[in-house]
């Protein structure tokens, strides 16, 4: 079963539905991201987005320059209309480790582009993270790069200085590869687990305390044994 939505979730519908009667831009914007997410790169047409979005060719030259500047635009709106909406969470000085990476892995969880996947943005961010382009890593720099550095610190901070950098950064690596597969894959992952189980992966809560534990666990078995076994740990955990 796929990780059930936040609240929010139906807030693109609404965006898109303004974007209609924006100007030209928006609805390009608009017309090409659905367009894009329904039949890819390389099958979409700039002059079947046209028509979709009531300009002339001329349009897309004026304001993208080209098919492929108007396609690395389109996935960085539909990022931001589905994902990059929700800042980095916050927290008190002193606040715990557990509590901190519990925080980050839910972020990651909701904003995973599977949530929702009925909606135009996440099919096409979707397609974007199975076939990346330069707009891919766009979204890496801006977005990606710095949860991952949070993820990072607060591993850091768990394991007291007494595990690589390396080894840290597999670990972080390993958290955001789980957000990402139970985001566009709980359906498959589903078919792994018995019935009474399948309702822990549709909250991103409990999924979230679940990972922030086996990762944390591996964090204090890793400094406990040295950084000679944490390779080790974390490929195990992985597994699991």
């Amino acid at each position: 079963m796929p990780l059930r939505c936040a609240p929010d979730d139906s807030a693109p519908d609404d965006v898109d539905a303004a974007a209609e009667s924006r100007e030209p831009r928006a609805r390009i914007l608009l017309a090409a991201g659905r367009e894009f997410a329904e039949r890819g790169y390389e099958a979409a047409t700039v002059r079947d987005i046209c028509t979709a979005a009531g300009v002339n060719i001329a349009a897309v030259n004026y304001y993208f320059g080209d098919k492929r500047r108007l396609y690395v635009e389109s996935v960085r709106h539909a990022h931001e209309e589905r994902v990059g909406r929700e800042p980095l969470p916050e927290w008190e000085p002193g606040m715990s480790a557990e509590r901190r990476l519990g925080d980050l892995v839910d972020h990651l969880l909701r904003r995973a582009p599977g949530l929702g996947g009925s909606s135009w943005q996440a099919r096409l961010l979707l397609r974007e993270l199975v076939q990346p382009t330069e707009a891919c890593r766009g979204i890496v720099e801006d977005h990606v790069r710095p949860r991952f550095a949070a993820i990072l610190a607060v591993l850091g901070d768990a394991s007291g200085g007494r595990l690589a950098p390396a080894e840290l950064k597999w670990l972080a690596i390993s958290i955001i590869g789980q957000c990402l597969l139970h985001g566009a894959a709980g359906e498959f992952i589903g078919m792994f687990l018995p019935a009474d189980e399948i309702d822990a992966l549709e909250s991103p809560g409990p999924l979230a305390a679940r990972i922030t534990r086996h990762a944390l666990a591996v964090v204090v078995a890793g400094a406990d044994r040295g950084p000679q076994t944490a390779r080790a740990d974390i490929a195990e955990a992985t597994r699991a």
